[in-house]
């Protein structure tokens, strides 16, 4: 996709109506410090308007990201950070929920996993209840930058084996940094959104 314009629409916090966009979804979600800000601005191409935290646990709203007035980018709160009390994390489960069981215009929803670590309980968790909620994770796995590319098919199937992954999961490594990974993002993105036509198979 050509971006041509982005803008933060929507913010939802706990107590907020959820929108009826009526536009195509897809949401981002992962553990804090994940990386999921920078990849966010990778995709759009902006340096800060998704913004990174010293702090991680700080995103506590869901923001909606309109892209080119044709789809949005989802960005769910992030999960396991141990600082944040038991009680609202709760909230933010809930809110997650509430999201996944009622939006419409959801599409896919893109889990994204360190690539350096073994999945972590609270990854496992996340990746089971987004299957439970009836989507697909697609797993990002991010800071491919701090790996040596000899390392890279190991560390992926790490992943593969730690989530219990099924068959034909998608992986996409990718790096804030280098921006490797983002075209297949945005190649997925454009394909399940209806961006682009599927492939018509010949009669």
């Amino acid at each position: 996709m050509v971006i041509k314009n982005v803008s933060l629409d929507i913010v939802c916090g706990i107590t907020s109506k959820l929108p009826e966009t009526q536009r195509p979804e897809v949401a981002f979600a992962g553990k804090s410090n994940v990386g999921k800000s920078s990849l966010i601005n990778g995709l759009m191409n902006r340096k800060s308007l998704a913004r990174t935290s010293a702090q991680p646990g700080k995103t506590q709203t869901i923001n909606f990201y309109n892209i080119n007035e044709t789809i949005y980018l989802v960005d769910l709160p992030g999960y396991g950070y141990a600082k944040v009390a038991q009680s609202e994390k709760e909230k933010w489960g809930k809110m997650i929920e509430r999201y996944l069981h009622t939006s419409k215009d959801l599409k896919a929803v893109f889990l994204l996993i360190d690539i350096r670590h073994d999945p972590s309980a609270n990854d496992k968790m996340m990746y089971d209840w987004i299957l439970h909620n009836g989507y697909e994770p697609i797993i990002i796995a991010t800071k491919l930058d701090k790996l040596k590319r000899s390392q890279v098919q190991k560390h992926v199937k790490m992943i593969k084996e730690g989530l219990k992954l099924r068959p034909g999961s998608i992986i996409i490594p990718f790096s804030a940094e280098t921006k490797q990974g983002r075209d297949e993002i945005w190649e997925l993105i454009d394909e399940l959104t209806g961006q682009v036509p599927a492939a018509t198979e010949e009669a």
